[in-house]
């Protein structure tokens, strides 16, 4: 377990010069609104107005009441962490509304690396301990809105519960700094790979500055187990509540004064459905902890799945809850969750939505064409019963009276960004042009101001496309394919798709169309907008992503893996052009307004530019390692499009600027905006209207956008280029263990720990006993030779790619005694 500080670094150890004018940045992210899974809202009930949100890919907000929005707390993380954006649980400290505590990480990102957040100021920064060796958690996994998971204990703010999804419960009694497993509590895992739901603390049953009454959900059904247990002396021992309803999980759980419990249930971790997990069907009871009975309080006659359960805490009979995953008419087409209130306990409800439903857009109108679902959390603000927020799988909204008898829904939205950009540009003269995961795209004339949804809408569009010479023509491509001639205001759909998503590009002049599609080894032409298609020679790369020249209308380019390829027949077919180091970024960038000047990161192997359409490459000499790069306006008595970089000068790696080429840089932003790194998008762009913004793509924060601002929060730093500090690779461990042992023989497990930044992809490793010793028996890996050497590879898939920080293992039995040391490229 390791602890550190998060520290805004505004300068590394590295030669600053001085400037004679300080410029700030204002960084920000474009306003789309919401756009992704609020997966969890926890307000203080110690200050009024402190609430905390937490999001599934686009980290933790907390709400700034003096200025009406929402304030990210995690933009901090950066780009070697970005699964730390992926938030499983939030808790307050009941003591202290300024403690607040996240379990933090993804398993898909960043080696499933998960860290407790542990903040003192409401949020502002954050301490940071990993970990990772002892559990693991999935901020974006199923049952991902089910919780609090993690919680502060009402008698101490130093002690910590957090459930884990393969490990159980564990404690820690220094405010998150170190943590221990509660050996009395017996469930580690649970089928669907979700484990604890819930952990809920029983404030009145506080003795030695513990709260001695503990009940803890498990997501199972009980034909696996029990799924809900009682601890009556602070968690040293547990035992299983029976009585429970069957076939059903529980979700999320709120204790009265009075010892009532109400928990909602459904059949599934959710928010949809999973293998075996139909997510269709569920209750909502009441346990009295003090008598131990249970009593079924489902809304009558319907029978769905329920998620989010909250109690007024200045009316104890006063109720409400949310169902999850029931697409149920809210307007005219919009089908999505009911919220139900209750007055006396729920022996009665009231269906909210049915009585009366309105939603206000905030400004964000395409709201309007989309629903409250995945509604798996919701809170009645402890200062005022009739206040109410529920989350949804595009945001969070809040109505200020659920007892109205037509109750209105605020989008409240407003500087909670959570969408994923796939593709953005900016149009000189003209707007910011984006296509999004889940909600298509938007036009933003203000980055600033709130957009317009492209329409038609396709879901999900990952490609996006603008004919340089002709920009009112535009196309966009997901699971459909539209194009426009008139910058937007109209689209059309194409009639034929040969695959969906993946790339396109536009020539020039907007004649011919190019599509790759998605996992797809061929790509297409069109010079019809899609009525009709030929395949294009010469362009054989899966999820190939070619790009137009900006100038002239019959040439194309691509990156293959070291490859570069061009075209010179408008596309219709591709040649090998010339060489570069192999692994770089498939976005090539034209400079624009320039035939033929083409830039290419190539990640480690830096940034390489060609002024000859890409016939020979020159290396940017200042440039060290390159994840994205683009252009946007060029600065006042500039000769060159100004270029922006994310990656590495000298020493110092950030978002980068240059005004003269790439032959000197300033770094625009600082640690405490870097976002998460630029994810799924992989790409940065200027404004090619305003001179300094820049534009980046993130893994759920939105665009996000850097602008010079008088006053802004970012110092801008000019760098110092030059060879980078080399840091030393961790090594990584090899270890041969007994594991059980006999008279001339013993059991053995050969373990082998991943301690570099990178994954180790295969591995080999050999060791020779020093006397007669012999293989007998293996498992886990492929074990050959002969007395005294023996080497292993695996034969699994979950041991054949050793992510960093992780372990892989395998076992033997041998005869013999002697022990020897395990040797190989993995072991280094």
């Amino acid at each position: 377990m390791r602890t550190k500080p998060v520290v805004a670094l505004l300068a590394a150890a590295l030669s600053i010069p001085l400037v004679s004018t300080a410029e700030n940045y204002h960084w920000d992210s474009v306003a789309i609104g919401g756009g992704g899974f609020v997966t969890g809202v926890v307000p203080s009930k110690l200050e009024r107005d402190i609430v905390y949100v937490r999001t599934d890919v686009g980290g933790a907000y907390r709400w700034d009441a003096a200025k009406s929005r929402w304030a990210s707390m995690t933009d901090w993380i950066g780009q070697s962490d970005v699964g730390l954006l992926g938030i499983e649980s939030l808790a307050v400290d009941p003591h202290n509304a300024a403690n607040v505590y996240m379990l933090a990480g993804t398993s898909y990102f960043s080696g499933g690396k998960t860290a407790v957040l542990r903040s003192s100021d409401y949020g502002k920064t954050f301490m940071v301990t990993d970990v990772s060796s002892q559990f693991k958690s999935h901020g974006n996994g199923m049952g991902r809105q089910n919780g609090e998971k993690l919680q502060v204990d009402p008698g101490s703010g130093n002690v910590l519960y957090a459930g884990t999804r393969r490990d159980g419960l564990f404690k820690s009694a220094n405010a998150g700094a170190t943590w221990s497993r509660m050996p009395g509590f017996e469930v580690t895992s649970t089928p669907n790979d979700n484990g604890v739901s819930f952990v809920l603390l029983d404030p009145t049953s506080v003795d030695g500055g513990l709260a001695q009454r503990m009940f803890v959900g498990v997501s199972r059904f009980e034909s696996a187990g029990a799924n809900l247990y009682f601890s009556y002396d602070a968690g040293e021992t547990f035992v299983p509540v029976e009585g429970g309803p069957t076939g059903l999980m529980p979700q999320r759980a709120v204790l009265s004064a009075e010892g009532l419990l109400y928990i909602t249930y459904a059949n599934g971790a959710g928010p949809h459905p999973g293998t075996g997990e139909p997510m269709d069907n569920g209750q909502v009871w009441e346990y009295d902890a003090v008598g131990g009975n249970w009593t079924n309080i489902t809304p009558r006659g319907f029978a769905r799945p329920f998620g989010g359960v909250s109690i007024d805490r200045s009316d104890p009979k006063h109720l409400v809850v949310s169902t999850i995953n029931t697409w149920m008419q809210q307007g005219a087409n919009q089908y999505g969750d009911r919220i139900f209130t209750s007055k006396d306990a729920g022996r009665t409800w009231t269906d909210v939505v049915a009585r009366g439903f309105a939603v206000n857009p905030q400004g964000a109108n395409w709201i309007t064409d989309t629903s409250i679902h995945w509604a798996g959390s919701v809170e009645i603000d402890p200062f005022d019963g009739k206040k109410v927020w529920v989350v949804s799988g595009n945001g969070l909204f809040k109505t200020n009276d659920i007892n109205a008898t037509k109750t209105t829904w605020d989008f409240n939205v407003a500087g909670l960004e959570e969408t994923v950009p796939f593709d953005f540009q900016s149009i000189p003269n003209g707007p910011l042009v984006s296509v999004i995961g889940d909600f298509d795209g938007f036009i933003n004339t203000d980055p600033a101001q709130y957009g317009v949804r492209h329409t038609p809408q396709t879901g999900t569009t990952t490609g996006l496309a603008i004919a340089a010479q002709d920009p009112r023509i535009m196309t966009r491509v997901g699971n459909d394919m539209y194009y426009t001639t008139n910058s937007g205001s109209s689209w059309t759909k194409s009639p034929v798709l040969n695959g969906a998503k993946g790339y396109i590009a536009l020539s020039a002049d907007g004649f011919a169309l190019l599509h790759s599609p998605a996992d797809s080894a061929v790509s297409y032409r069109s010079t019809n907008f899609g009525a009709s298609w030929a395949a294009i020679s010469g362009l054989t790369a899966i999820n190939a992503r070619p790009v137009a020249d900006p100038v002239n209308p019959s040439k194309f380019y691509a990156y293959d893996n070291g490859k570069l390829l061009a075209s010179v027949d408008g596309g219709a077919s591709f040649a090998l052009k010339s060489t570069l180091a192999s692994g770089g970024s498939k976005l090539i960038r034209p400079a624009p307004g320039r035939e033929g000047d083409l830039w290419v990161c190539l990640n480690g192997s830096g940034l390489s530019r060609s002024t000859d359409s890409g016939a020979t490459f020159t290396k940017i000499a200042t440039v060290n390692q390159c994840d994205a790069v683009g252009f946007g306006k060029t600065a006042p008595q500039a000769g060159f499009p100004t270029v922006y970089l994310h990656g590495t000068v000298g020493s110092v790696h950030g978002m980068m600027r240059s005004t003269d080429a790439g032959a000197t840089w300033v770094r625009v932003n600082d640690a405490a905006h870097q976002y998460g790194g630029l994810a799924n998008g992989g790409m940065v762009a200027g404004d090619m209207n305003v001179f300094g913004r820049i534009y980046m793509s993130t893994a759920g924060r939105g665009i996000a956008y850097g602008t010079p601002a008088t006053g802004g929060e970012v110092l801008v730093t000019p760098v110092t280029a030059g060879p980078p500090v080399v840091t030393p690779q961790p090594v990584n461990e090899c270890s041969y263990v007994v594991t059980a042992a006999w008279s001339g023989g013993y059991n053995a497990a050969v373990r082998i720990k991943n301690n570099r930044s990178t994954a180790v992809n295969g591995w080999a490793v050999s060791w020779t006993y020093t006397d007669n010793s012999s293989v007998q028996g293996f498992w886990n890996a492929d074990v050959t030779g002969t007395p005294p050497t023996y080497t292993a590879t695996p034969n699994q898939s979950w041991n054949t790619n050793i992510q960093p920080g992780d372990t892989a293992e395998f076992g033997m039995t041998v005869s013999g005694e002697a022990l020897p040391v395990v040797t190989g490229d993995a072991c280094k």
